[in-house]
């Protein structure tokens, strides 16, 4: 029973495929189902150029969603956070994106009026670590009150530098 396949594959080129880890009766199913398919360095060329294209895309979606937080921090006077300099863009998203939700949630849908949210607006000023906002990233929108009370003051603004 032969081991060595000639394929001719659907992008049009030929490989000479090493089958033998493949039971006998499975070698020509399997030649078969190769041959629909791209060589080896096709595929793999292809793939290479699609984690590209993704990681530029990525790259692009997180540049939108820094803006999009620079620009919300500053309408709604947040201040800005305090961590690592790696940390401090992806912190300032999830806490635009956690408040932006808890807001739809306790306000639009729920039964807080403006000025409770103006009150936990404010609290919200006052946790500037930015490690706590990563922290929360996938915490449900509506226990933000609930998870900035329990913010210690080491996640907090300390007015006093000394």
């Amino acid at each position: 029973m032969k081991t060595i396949w000639d394929i001719d594959h659907a992008c049009g080129h030929s490989s000479r495929t090493d089958l033998s880890s493949r039971a006998a009766d499975q070698r020509a199913g399997y030649a078969r189902w190769l041959a629909k398919r791209e060589c080896p360095d096709c595929w793999r060329k292809e793939h290479q150029r699609d984690a590209q294209d993704t990681a530029s895309w990525l790259v692009a979606k997180r540049a939108a969603e820094v803006a999009a937080a620079d620009e919300w921090q500053e309408r709604f006077r947040m201040p800005p956070l305090d961590g690592p300099e790696r940390a401090v863009p992806w912190a300032s998203t999830v806490r635009h994106q956690l408040m932006t939700a808890a807001y739809s949630a306790l306000v639009s849908e729920g039964d807080l009026d403006e000025a409770d949210w103006q009150e936990l607006e404010d609290q919200a000023r006052t946790v500037t670590r930015a490690g706590w906002w990563i922290d929360q990233r996938e915490a449900d929108a509506a226990d933000l009150p609930e998870l900035l009370a329990a913010a210690s003051d080491n996640d907090r603004t300390n007015e006093n530098p000394y």
